[in-house]
């Protein structure tokens, strides 16, 4: 009787085995702490650590099996920023503070802006590529403002952008069209923007609403100044900032480079614009208010009283003054955190 039933418990006692094998190599999850074989590895100072040869069940289920078959995707694929920017505040307060100095623009806003000013949105596409072009000499004072309030407007507009300062070197007499028409040529170097925004550096907008990019026809953005008492000071002025697309631009052959002094070259450029069949878009007198900075007129900028009677030329005149016809040499390229400071040589006649 003893005999059968240590026979019995052998046969029990193998059959447990078996199964226990088929189990352990059959099983998905085939890795077990219990048959991990451990082994020694020397760290350089005749230190062994112990490793695992076989992970354990623990540390093979922090990953699903997508995970443990290819890396995880960390690309994002980024949609078009929203037509209407969300994070726009409306009327702002603007003042100009004489004891803000560049170095303080530099530490407020500079951080999240790339070498010579520029800038693209993190989370989305932006609707256009836009290029800032200010005409600019003795006007130092004058940057800070308007680096100070215009790169988080611009920021918060979702606009791909670059500010591009053109610099009229020596003394001679201004031409604000013609540095205009340099930015345009120098900026298209860099990047394929597609549109231009030409602002004077002393116009702050007061309201982010006022988007700085183009549009269907040429926009006249600077349409309420406080100098002219928040007013339009007649229905054809095209002055102190406006926005044309590229196609827009080179289809008015983009601006006068014959006015040299204060005074004309927007009227001969709303003219363009009227002789080629487009018209302007302004916002509304709220949108579009705009604080000057109070400052003496430029020297060698003085009116000029040849520049009046060269307005009933236009239709004759811009097809040879213009894009094709400019002429300028560039004399240095400075890239700042905030802007892209390029002085040029225009040719300008002595005062």
């Amino acid at each position: 009787m003893m005999k059968k039933l240590f026979s019995f418990l052998a046969l029990f006692a193998f059959v447990s085995m078996v199964c226990f094998l088929v189990v352990l190599f059959y099983s998905k999850d085939s890795t077990f702490l219990l048959f991990t074989m451990p082994y020694r590895m020397a760290d350089g100072n005749n230190t062994y650590l112990i490793k695992e040869l076989v992970p354990s069940k623990t540390e093979a289920q922090t990953a699903s099996p997508e995970e443990t078959r290819k890396p995880p995707n960390t690309s994002k694929t980024l949609g078009p920023c929203p037509e209407t920017p969300p994070n726009l505040v409306g009327p702002l307060h603007v003042e100009f503070n004489s004891n803000r100095s560049l170095d303080d623009v530099r530490k407020e806003v500079g951080s999240i802006l790339q070498e010579g000013g520029r800038y693209k949105p993190p989370d989305c596409i932006a609707q256009q590529k836009v290029a800032i072009i200010i005409a600019f000499r003795n006007r130092h004072e004058h940057l800070k403002h308007w680096l100070y309030y215009l790169h988080p407007i611009l920021i918060r507009q979702q606009l791909d952008y670059g500010v591009y300062i053109i610099n009229q070197d020596g003394e001679g007499v201004f031409n604000r069209a013609k540095l205009m028409n340099t930015g345009y040529v120098e900026a298209l170097k860099e990047y394929d923007y597609d549109c231009f925004v030409f602002s004077d550096i002393d116009l702050v907008p007061m309201d982010d609403r006022n988007l700085y990019r183009c549009f269907n026809n040429p926009r006249h953005l600077a349409v309420a100044m406080d100098k002219f008492n928040f007013h339009l000071p007649y229905n054809g002025y095209f002055g102190g900032v406006s926005s044309l697309s590229k196609d827009q631009y080179l289809k008015i052959n983009g601006f006068p480079n014959s006015f040299w002094g204060w005074g004309g070259e927007d009227d001969d450029i709303y003219n363009r614009i009227l002789h080629r069949g487009m018209s302007i878009s302004r916002p509304d007198s709220v949108t579009g208010k705009y604080r000057m900075i109070k400052h003496e007129r430029d020297l060698h900028n003085e009116p000029n009283p040849k520049n009046p009677g060269k307005l009933s030329q236009t239709q004759w005149t811009m097809n040879k003054d213009g894009i094709n016809s400019l002429k300028y040499t560039v004399k240095d390229i400075v890239k700042d955190r905030l802007y892209t400071f390029i002085t040029v040589d225009i040719e300008a006649p002595s005062s």
